[in-house]
């Protein structure tokens, strides 16, 4: 039993100047994760998820207007180091990253196994033969074969590509690993072999992760708990048992009821509408337009609920609930 959670974000902020206004990407998110667990981020295309990541990864572009909050991890303030302190002592070394689209990632003019290698110059102070040892033990770990060090990463499948992307961000053996969207250009049966190493990873090294995805069914693989995003906010925390078989918010209800099922003659149903605008999110509850469950008092933004250890961010669950927490971390991870 961990006392204390390897990861505590509190009323974390993250908005982006544009042209047209301000995108509030990221709206006043509470998060926690234990040691060795897995929060899968469930939510449409261009709902924060990404946001949310490279909000905790401190990889920002030019044009943000607002960054705020609080993000501990394993009890110390990294919001307060300079971003000098905490490209050395944190991104990469405590925390790192897959990112998705692992050819984007990757430098096509440079052999993998020299780009798998430079955290560990880098971060571990290693040269670069030590670096490449454990480049290649680190290819041994996520199943690449070794000859594929000196491989460009054009010469590489997709899924090959992914796994020397996991290998990268495993080589300084941090302690959260952040996925965004590591199996999305793959085929099914690329997709299974990426999560089984993940899983291995999971259990061999005891890391945590956020995955970050919009694929229910691959989520389930990897989740001990699952989040669910939505213009911006947290709309539900759930265990990943509870989450599968009774989603709380509607909008949970609506994404488990679009996946098809393999044993049931039933239809797959549908999400009318689309997502609000970030530039002006509407008031109150942010799916109350889309919501077949929707009343009056979905006009007034609502609190988070917490039922039975679960929590969620909708009206419905009031008389339910025994607690409301609004702003405040949940039990189970995100508020």
């Amino acid at each position: 039993m961990h006392d204390q959670p390897l990861l505590r974000v509190e009323d974390l902020v993250l908005y982006f100047k544009t042209r047209r206004g301000h995108v509030q990407a990221v709206d006043h998110v509470h998060f926690q994760l234990s040691p060795n667990k897995a929060v899968v981020i469930l939510g449409e295309s261009g709902c924060g998820k990404t946001s949310m990541a490279k909000a905790i990864l401190r990889l920002l572009p030019r044009n943000v207007s607002r960054y705020s909050g609080k993000i501990e991890l394993n009890g110390e303030d990294v919001m307060g180091l300079t971003d000098e302190e905490y490209r050395t002592r944190v991104r990469w070394v405590k925390i790192s990253m897959v990112p998705q689209a692992a050819m984007n990632a990757l430098n096509p003019v440079i052999r993998v196994g020299d780009q798998v290698a430079e955290p560990a110059m880098v971060h571990l102070d290693m040269d670069k033969e030590q670096a490449l040892n454990l480049a290649q033990e680190m290819f041994q770990h996520v199943g690449v074969p070794v000859d594929f060090l000196n491989r460009y990463p054009f010469e590489l499948s997709g899924g090959m590509r992914q796994r020397v992307a996991i290998a990268m961000a495993l080589i300084t053996k941090p302690q959260l690993i952040v996925l965004d969207e590591p199996t999305s250009a793959l085929d099914l049966l690329t997709q299974a072999n990426i999560m089984n190493v993940l899983k291995t990873i999971k259990w061999e090294t005891g890391a945590s992760y956020i995955l970050i995805t919009h694929d229910i069914a691959t989520s389930s693989e990897l989740a001990d708990e699952v989040a669910v995003m939505y213009a911006g906010q947290i709309v539900e925390v759930n265990d990943a048992e509870s989450f599968f078989s009774s989603p709380l918010h509607p909008y949970s209800q609506k994404l488990m009821a679009s996946v098809p099922k393999l044993y049931d003659d039933e239809q797959p149903d549908f999400i009318p509408g689309r997502p609000p605008s970030l530039l002006d999110p509407p008031k109150g509850c942010r799916f109350a337009a889309r919501c077949h469950l929707r009343f009056e008092k979905c006009d007034q933004d609502p609190p988070t609920f917490v039922v039975d250890g679960r929590s969620v961010k909708c009206w419905l669950y009031e008389q339910e609930s025994a607690t409301v927490i609004e702003p405040a971390i949940v039990k189970g991870g995100v508020s």
